[in-house]
């Protein structure tokens, strides 16, 4: 549907099979790998949002990495196969979860952390209250300080325990090269003294040894 400004709006579960690209390659957790929308692969530049949540449902917390499972299909025309069921009943889900973006890039992720859920999760859980926007173009800093603020405010065991670049999700992207693969890559550049403070407050976190 066309809109004001030249863009085009393309509702996902409406595309036909030729609006997918299948992606097959070693190592994927996915048995028969997975479809993207060819959307994203033709789009110049691909902006995401996200917000800062935990997961109940198993992916543990969902900022830009789970994000990007919208670009996934939940099925194929002409293919009889839930992929999202695979997905969330895979005891492999958050490896599965980081394998998406190493096929699909992010050229700038926004995170809205103005609220969010420290536990629970997606829909409905503890909310809490950052009152911060964080920008970067690598969705393994955005997840790892995404992570970091989470525990900033106290989480859930899953989200709270063991080192940040541990955690599958983070472990499996940085292994995949789809951002940095340590939190001393990270370079938090507050705007203001309310960004110094939460800043400070996540540094702490992401310089925690275990």
């Amino acid at each position: 549907m066309p809109a004001t400004g030249g863009f085009t709006v393309t509702v996902l579960d409406e595309l036909d099979r030729g609006g997918w690209h299948e992606v097959q390659a070693p190592g994927l957790h996915w048995s028969r790998g997975f479809f993207l929308a060819d959307v994203f692969r033709r789009a110049d530049h691909v902006v995401q949002t996200c917000c800062l949540k935990t997961h109940r449902y198993g992916g543990h917390f969902t900022i830009s990495l789970k994000n990007m499972v919208g670009a996934v299909a939940k099925r194929v025309p002409g293919l009889n196969y839930d992929f999202m069921n695979e997905l969330h009943t895979s005891p492999s889900q958050r490896l599965m979860i980081a394998e998406i973006n190493n096929f699909c890039r992010s050229d700038i992720i926004v995170l809205d952390a103005a609220t969010g859920f420290s536990s629970g999760g997606p829909d409905t859980g503890k909310l809490i209250h950052p009152g911060v926007i964080i920008a970067a173009n690598d969705r393994v800093a955005i997840d790892a300080t995404g992570v970091a603020l989470l525990r900033s405010f106290g989480t859930v065991p899953d989200v709270m325990e063991g080192q940040i670049f541990e955690l599958e999700q983070i472990a499996r992207a940085a292994e995949l090269g789809v951002g940095v693969r340590s939190a001393d890559r990270i370079t938090l550049v507050p705007l203001d003294d309310t960004g110094r403070a939460i800043a400070e407050k996540i540094q702490q976190q992401l310089d925690r040894k275990q």
